[in-house]
């Protein structure tokens, strides 16, 4: 996968129509697990509204100062909160509380400059720039992306 700056912009814009048209589906569809003792529809999307939060305010803020980055939260407690809040909320709100942060998130990264999206910076003990931390996380929303075709196309 291109992990430049446009490809990673376009993969944000692209995200924020393909979970929009998510709210054609019925409400059996939006709870339905992806697969067998997995997460419903609406638990793998709710789960990515805190990350693209958590990036926005302890990632990015720190990626061009000459500092250490936060420490990142524990991820099995963010992820079970978020898919709690995401099972007992509607379709819409989950759908809306994405598209908010999703499109803070585009909107904070397109303002990165060329020389911005070539800079590396230190996650633990890996170096690595801001286009492979972002290429990361796109990786991460595909393979929800795809579960989640590949349960609707059955």
């Amino acid at each position: 996968m291109l992990r430049d700056k446009k490809s990673i912009i376009k993969h944000y814009e692209q995200s924020l129509i393909w979970v929009k048209e998510l709210r054609n589906l019925s409400e059996d569809q939006w709870r339905m697990p992806i697969e067998s003792g997995k997460w419903s529809i609406s638990e793998v999307i709710g789960h990515l509204t805190p990350w693209d939060t958590f990036v926005l305010e302890h990632r990015i803020p720190y990626l061009f100062i000459n500092t250490s980055l936060p420490k990142g939260p524990d991820i099995a407690h963010m992820n079970t909160k978020a898919a709690e809040k995401s099972r007992e909320q509607h379709l819409e709100k989950t759908i809306i509380e994405f598209v908010l942060a999703r499109r803070q998130l585009l909107q904070t990264i397109q303002q990165f400059t060329d020389e911005q999206w070539q800079q590396s910076f230190s996650i633990g003990q890996s170096n690595i720039t801001i286009e492979d931390y972002f290429g990361g996380l796109i990786d991460h929303d595909l393979h929800h992306f795809s579960q989640i075709q590949n349960v609707l196309d059955v």
